[in-house]
């Protein structure tokens, strides 16, 4: 493991190696607390962040290394100065890891291409490994499994996280069944798709399976999962329409009522109350969206002391 550049590039036993190794480190942090002394990260964004920033800032705090927080608005390759291939080769003389939360993933690619230290995608428009990972952890902790599950995505599927959840299902053998609108930007990506198959016939799984039914595809879930309906990369204008166009995708009481008794809710967040989840639901008692955002911090310790042979 080089690299954190999709979750398809993981093994099941390092996605479960990844969720052991988080579960350790989350009960024994004094063990690990001086794990990377003197290792530097630097994080560059292009993309919004509050979760990503902030759990991989303290992990590097943690585990007594520094994190430095790099803009692309700031540098050269951001204003198309210089290309990312000089950048990866110049960030790899001073520190010890690369993260990247940038839209383009062909851009992290040649950044992982051309770095001589390990690259972590922490979000383009195409995957959101960390995210995905975490989840798992949470998953794993409160349903006592990360296999054999059912697993519910409603609302915008053409989206990073949706895209990871199917790789990640794909890989461990769980069931994923996503409910989207019928139109073409609300769709997964044919590449996607090819490439859901693809792993799942690899690893000896079904790929997900995709339905315009909401409640077809809550029925018996373990998990129901949502993401806002309004990304970074949607523009505002186009709110209005949106909105109109997901709100049977809506996770609410009656969508829940069709899951298992012992179901959760999980969201990547930001969330938006009353747009793609009612106020009940992710305030309630089967909510897990505050856990799963901590356990940001768990798993990312974990990948950098992987990627770090630590």
């Amino acid at each position: 493991m080089k690299n954190l550049i999709s979750i398809s590039d993981l093994s099941p036993k390092d996605f479960q190696a990844l969720i052991k190794n988080a579960i350790e480190i989350k009960n024994r942090k004094s063990m690990y607390a001086r794990s990377l002394f003197e290792k530097s990260l630097i994080m560059i964004f292009q993309a919004p962040s509050l979760r990503t920033r902030v759990s991989f800032e303290v992990a590097m705090t943690q585990l007594h290394g520094d994190a430095i927080n790099y803009y692309a608005e700031n540098s050269p390759w951001g204003l198309g100065k210089e290309s990312m291939e000089d950048v990866a080769k110049t960030l790899s003389q001073y520190c010890d890891v690369i993260a990247a939360r940038i839209y383009s993933h062909s851009e992290i690619k040649k950044l992982a291409k051309n770095a001589s230290i390990p690259v972590i995608n922490m979000m383009t428009n195409e995957g959101h490994p960390c995210q995905i990972l975490g989840d798992f952890l949470t998953i794993k902790e409160k349903l006592g499994k990360i296999k054999g599950l059912k697993i519910a995505y409603l609302g915008d599927a053409e989206n990073n996280v949706t895209y990871s959840l199917m790789r990640a299902c794909a890989l461990t053998g769980n069931t994923l069944t996503i409910a989207c609108p019928k139109q073409k930007e609300y769709y997964p990506k044919d590449k996607v798709m090819k490439e859901i198959k693809k792993l799942a016939k690899k690893h000896k799984n079904k790929p997900a399976t995709i339905t315009t039914n909401p409640l077809l595809a809550a029925k018996n879930a373990d998990v129901i999962y949502t993401d806002s309906w309004m990304s970074y990369r949607i523009p505002q204008e186009e709110k209005d329409r949106r909105l109109k166009d997901l709100k049977p995708f809506q996770v609410n009481r009656k969508v829940f009522s069709k899951t298992k008794k012992s179901a959760i809710f999980m969201h990547c967040l930001p969330a938006m109350r009353g747009h793609e989840v009612t106020t009940e639901i992710i305030d309630g008692k089967r909510s897990v969206v505050f856990p799963q955002a901590q356990n940001r911090l768990h798993i990312q310790k974990a990948i950098l002391l992987r990627l770090l042979g630590k």
